[in-house]
């Protein structure tokens, strides 16, 4: 054979290996950046401490230097006269009597959810609160709760058992308490009631549960183990055993505050809430049009190993968890403009904290000190739910441009040595403004299970951020526009309309297109429902106030959806040629309001073209709270409310 036939024979398969390696570097590459990719946050729900059921909520109250502080809940069957006694060796008492609690704990919309009110009692207020909290989380993001069954979706929550319902001897209830109390069932109901088929896993790593679970939602995300993922975490405190065992140990401050890294710290200041955040991969959040509200660029975590003590924290560990975040992000600590610490207020576990920020982020800054603070100052220690919350407040802080005062924080712990780095404790608000490169903070979360976990987080992209105002610059064209509002009881209905009227109100920058966008196209249409045909925001107003009032003036159409009722229509033929007449307009858009108010599905897009509506952040559901709650006290007054009798319940639960 000749050389030249030789080569002929070797020129295709030279090609076809060409092809492969070109094919291999593309999908390397394509893994280095999958692997490497920010993760956006999308949506927001919350509970916490001060009345606070929002993630603008939170920022109120930490903006304005709130103190969420109270004294114990009179609703739980604590024994009040007995549980206080300034002496910390009085056993079985607490030596405080000040935490930051949640109102209505024991309150649950059992009925919204499709839970027998028998389940309901004996369910862990934890999982109640996460249900809520990720239905509220999800239309934060602007996606249908409804619409994600099916999906990869996942959840990572942060929960520990509870010793809720413990003491409350009711035999007729006993089948149901083992889903009832069981952690791995937190994530679980979550996925069950959705219908999520990503990754359901509930952490518990202690007081780093939260942000331990946003990594491994961030992890599993970029792995492809799901395509959404819900991360945070709960913590409710049923019973004072809490404030009993740490006053043995002399570990509470004596006011339930968190005086973080200040001189007249005095130990730590409980308090519970949840914090769910909505994650997706950034280029996903693109493709889909989310609202971008800010970045998790990196994240670790680690264990303390064998430190001092078995719940002592251990300094050298929470450099390398920070500096590991750090590499992970492709950062350095130049590039951190603000560490939300754990800090809780103790004279050991601050200086150990402290020193590690100083060593990490204070060493040769040139762009001027790093700011310290963190959210506990003003809500208390959450713990599963801590991480989270200072997540959420450092989203909210860039986006407001503003660093709020750590509270407590005027005089700075003297046991701390703060020349040796470039370190500054935010003692005062201080103006956070866009600069030439992204704003950037660290969130830092300690267990007393030795594992640490610290996250990176960055704004927005200029071009993804949220908007203060309307951003699409185009006015309405249509002369009456559709508002369908809808829940799932008639009191419901009646609530979310006053919820929406008193946004309306305080909101006036909100154009009535997006509004009306945002009630179509980005929210469940649930069993009661309600179209408003308004031309502005007077008439829109003015039927929301008669919904809200059980009214029905001649713009309100109501009505109640079944299932199959008729196949679905479209609004392109309204949408095509409106009529600039008020009246004409509202009688061309009237057939398709009465047919969506009776269940017929209603295709509402070409009245909103995306390039000229913008998804505006409404007021979440109104949930309707029936009170749930077991306690030695109130257990079995409680179960005999019910509106089934207790024998009226399946013997068995499935495995």
């Amino acid at each position: 054979m000749s050389a030249t036939a030789g080569e002929d024979r070797l020129l295709p398969h030279l090609k076809r290996v060409m092809v492969e390696l070109q094919q291999t570097r593309t999908r390397l590459r394509s893994l280095e950046r999958r692997e490497s990719e920010p993760i956006a946050i999308v949506g927001i729900g919350c509970r916490y401490p001060g009345g606070v059921s929002s993630p603008e909520e939170l920022w109120e109250l930490v903006a304005r230097g709130g103190d969420a502080i109270g004294p114990f809940p009179a609703d739980r069957g604590w024994d009040l006269e007995r549980l206080f006694d300034p002496d910390p060796d009085r056993a079985g008492a607490s030596y405080v009597r000040h935490g930051g609690f949640l109102e209505d704990v024991g309150g649950f919309d059992a009925d919204f959810f499709g839970i027998d009110s028998h389940e309901a009692l004996t369910m862990d207020p934890q999982q109640r609160l996460l249900l809520e909290c990720a239905w509220e989380a999800f239309e934060d993001a602007g996606i249908d709760p409804e619409s994600l069954s099916g999906s990869q979706t996942g959840v990572f929550a942060g929960a520990a058992f509870s010793d809720y319902g413990l003491d409350a001897h009711l035999p007729e209830l006993e089948h149901l308490r083992i889903t009832g109390s069981a952690t791995s069932i937190a994530s679980g109901r979550v996925a069950y009631t959705f219908g999520l088929e990503g990754p359901a896993v509930s952490v518990d790593a202690a007081c780093s549960s939260s942000l331990v679970a946003v990594h491994l939602a961030s992890q599993a995300l970029r792995a492809g183990e799901c395509s959404l993922a819900l991360a945070g975490g709960v913590t409710v405190l049923a019973t004072p055993t809490l404030f009993i065992g740490l006053s043995r140990q002399r570990s509470l401050a004596p006011d339930g505050r968190c005086k973080s890294f200040g001189a007249g710290a005095d130990g730590m200041g409980f308090a519970e809430g949840v914090g769910l955040l909505v994650l997706e991969r950034l280029s996903d959040a693109r493709a889909h049009n989310h609202r971008v509200l800010a970045l998790l660029r990196g994240s670790a975590v680690n264990q303390d190993g064998a430190s001092n003590g078995l719940t002592v924290h251990n300094g050298p560990a929470q450099e390398r968890v920070m500096r590991q975040a750090l590499s992970q992000a492709g950062l350095t600590p130049a590039d951190i403009d603000v560490v939300e610490a754990h800090s809780t207020g103790t004279s050991l576990g601050d200086p150990i904290e402290a020193q590690a920020i100083i060593s990490t982020y204070g060493q040769g800054r040139t762009d001027g000190a790093l700011r310290l603070g963190t959210v506990k100052s003003n809500i208390g220690h959450t713990q599963l739910a801590s991480g989270v919350a200072g997540v959420i407040k450092m989203a909210m802080a860039m986006r407001h441009g503003l660093l709020p005062k750590t509270l407590h924080a005027e005089e700075p712990s003297s046991r701390v040595d703060w020349s040796e780095g470039e370190v500054a404790l935010l003692s005062a608000p201080l103006s956070w403004p866009a600069g030439a490169r992204p704003r950037r903070a660290g969130v830092s979360s300690f267990g007393m299970s030795g594992t640490n976990a610290h996250v990176i987080l960055e704004e927005a992209p200029r071009d993804q951020a949220p908007a203060e105002g309307p951003v699409h610059g185009r006015a309405p064209e249509l002369a009456v526009l559709p508002f369908v509002i809808s829940a799932k009881s008639h009191e419901a209905l009646s609530a979310q309309a006053e919820r929406l009227r008193l946004h309306v109100t305080a909101h006036a920058e909100i154009e009535l297109l997006d509004i009306a966008a945002t009630l179509a196209l980005h929210r469940a249409h649930l069993r009661e429902r309600a179209a408003i045909l308004a031309a502005d925001r007077e008439e829109l107003l003015a039927a929301l106030l008669a919904l809200a009032g059980g009214e029905q003036p001649a713009n309100l159409l109501r009505g109640i959806a079944t299932s199959g009722n008729g196949s679905g229509l479209s609004a392109a033929e309204a949408a095509s040629g409106m009529p600039a007449d008020r009246e004409a307009a509202r009688e061309r858009l009237r057939p398709l309001a009465d047919a969506h108010v009776h269940g017929i599905a209603v295709d509402w897009r070409p009245l909103f073209p995306s390039e000229s509506c913008d998804y505006t952040p409404l007021p979440t559901y109104a949930f309707q709270r029936e009170r749930y709650w077991l306690s030695p006290a109130v257990a079995r007054a409680d179960a005999d409310s019910l509106d089934r009798p207790l024998t009226d319940l399946p013997s068995t639960v499935n495995p």
